[in-house]
């Protein structure tokens, strides 16, 4: 395993994290990798059932990651309305969606050919 590899391990387990402690819903890690010309190597699609709950999932997000790894998103955009938040720390790319826009949407079936991981939540 390279040292880029367990960051991104890393980084991908604190994100999960962040969304766990404030249950985001439907979490699936897109490995894109293998995939020619892609932006990043990791998408993590996530849901909250309103506004309110994006927004607590991203901030959960960004006081998880901030205080484990000392890193914070490159760039985040759509915090405004809170109905999709794109969190982007470069290698990994988070997705915020409510439920019906990430219906509407459908990143996953865009990236179809990624290695799709989804992870079971308790709640």
């Amino acid at each position: 395993m390279t040292k880029k590899e367990n960051t991104s391990d890393q980084l991908i387990a604190t994100i999960i994290k962040g969304i766990e402690e404030v249950k985001g819903n439907d979490i699936d890690i897109l490995d894109l990798r293998e995939i020619e010309n892609t932006v990043c190597d990791y998408f993590i699609i996530c849901n909250g059932t309103s506004n309110t709950q994006v927004n607590a999932i991203v901030g959960s997000v960004q006081k998880t990651v901030s205080k484990a790894l000392k890193d914070k998103p490159w760039h985040t955009e759509g915090l405004e309305n809170g109905e999709w938040v794109l969190m982007d720390y470069v290698n990994v790319v988070v997705h915020v969606f409510q439920k019906h826009i990430r219906e509407f949407y459908d990143i996953e079936g865009l990236w179809g050919d990624a290695k799709t991981t989804s992870i079971k939540t308790n709640y």
